[in-house]
């Protein structure tokens, strides 16, 4: 038979079971409404999470470690030469902080076509002076553009600018823990004593807040050449190099070349943070399977429902049967209703799943943990609406597929017998 025929046929039955049509669509909705809504939401947070970590952290550090000697004075003594020794209570090597020919070191790396960009930092040990009293803390020296450029430090700064920093060599951008200890305000001026009690008198440009209470308790940021005059030391002194890839996954085996062929401490993104990113692939996995399994239990649903169909309509296939319709045909009608349901259900669903990640994208959100953040993060990947529509699809063909071979395989003598 024709498929306009059969698809006519397939539009009347369900037409005629309006209720139970709409239920089997609507679970198709909700489900794939469900799923869009979870998926979004979840990638969201995982996104914003993610950039918590990956926009202020670089893909590599190189850095000098402080710990003990490898080979100790006494492997180097003849008599003692191929014996095991014993030494305890090691002390760490002498070894300094600054990273040797950092300069021709970031200069290579520039060169090398897998680095997006690197930037250099020098870590001060401070107290911030109010009156008599101390305050512990840290100034990290930065290069302010290239900082924002590659790791958004302008993100993380709640009042001022990181320009602000740039064009001001004697400013400063304090945590905001401190600026509250201190009662410090944009534009104030707050004097910093080295380790050494060399003082310096900077002006507040900028507060900042990474989310982290006791980093913001400590952390400030001044210009490199600021933090190198704290400290005392020249313009080759560089305690830290940040490196962002164009790939993270290159991250490791640049990592590793860096250290062999420099002979610096360097370590990679992955290894940095794995913790984070076991989380991270945890909460995707729950993720996607709630979804999936929302987009079944609809399925299921369907099936159910055209089983019922198939006992209420043995007449009607016994009367198409014995006018010529073959077991071919009547399986195809059926597996039309699936997805006849399946389809509408599906746009609907989508519809519903879009307009309520919307909703939830529009939903003040706001918390001290990640201060720029005003609403609920969420994705609006088009592969997630894709993936739902093929899901729609694929689930209600498979559920009206196994009712629709039973309803082929009926015999329509023994159905008019029997009445």
């Amino acid at each position: 038979m024709s498929n306009a025929l059969l698809i006519q046929i397939a539009k009347t039955h369900l037409l005629t079971r309006k209720k139970q049509s709409a239920i089997a669509s609507l679970g198709v909705t909700f489900g794939i409404g469900t799923f869009i809504v979870l998926v979004s939401f979840m990638t969201g947070l995982n996104g914003l999470l993610d950039g918590l970590i990956l926009n202020r952290t670089p893909h590599i550090r190189i850095y000098n470690e402080v710990k003990p000697s490898a080979k100790q004075p006494i492997a180097l003594h003849p008599e003692y030469k191929g014996k095991i020794n014993m030494v305890n209570s090691i002390r760490p090597k002498q070894d300094p902080v600054s990273i040797y020919n950092n300069k021709p070191l970031m200069n290579t790396l520039k060169k090398n076509p897998l680095v997006m960009g690197i930037t250099p930092q020098v870590s001060a040990r401070i107290f911030y002076q109010s009156g008599s009293v101390l305050l512990n803390g840290n100034a990290m020296g930065i290069d302010v553009l290239e900082e924002d450029r590659l790791f958004n430090f302008k993100q993380y700064i709640v009042n001022g600018k990181p320009l602000d920093l740039a064009n001001n060599e004697n400013g400063i951008v304090l945590g905001i823990g401190v600026a509250k200890k201190l009662s410090i305000q944009v534009g104030d001026r707050i004097q910093l004593m080295s380790s050494t009690g060399v003082t310096h008198r900077l002006k507040v440009v900028g507060l900042f807040q990474s989310g982290l209470a006791d980093v913001d308790k400590l952390q400030s940021y001044v210009n490199v050449k600021m933090a190198q005059r704290i400290i005392g030391e020249g313009n080759n002194f560089v305690t830290d190099i940040s490196v962002k890839l164009f790939d993270i996954e290159n991250a490791k085996d640049l990592s590793d070349q860096i250290a062999q062929t420099y002979g610096v401490n360097s370590i990679d993104i992955k290894a940095a943070n794995a913790q984070f990113e076991t989380g991270t692939t945890i909460r995707n996995i729950i993720t996607y399977a709630v979804s999936i399994t929302l987009l079944i239990v609809a399925g299921f649903g369907i099936y159910n429902i055209l089983n019922m169909v198939i006992y209420e309509k043995m007449n009607d296939i016994a009367i198409l049967k014995a006018t010529g319709f073959s077991g071919s045909d009547v399986k195809r009608i059926f597996i039309y209703q699936a997805m006849f349901i399946g389809i509408v259900g599906g746009l609907m669903g989508l519809i519903m799943g879009g307009s309520m990640s919307y909703l939830i994208s529009k939903a003040p959100f706001e918390t001290e943990a990640i201060p720029t953040v005003k609403t609920f993060p969420v994705n609006f990947q088009p592969l997630f609406y894709l993936i739902g529509s093929v899901f729609a699809v694929i689930t209600t063909f498979f559920a009206g597929y196994l009712p629709a071979l039973k309803a082929s395989k009926i015999d329509p003598v023994e159905i008019i017998r029997g009445q």
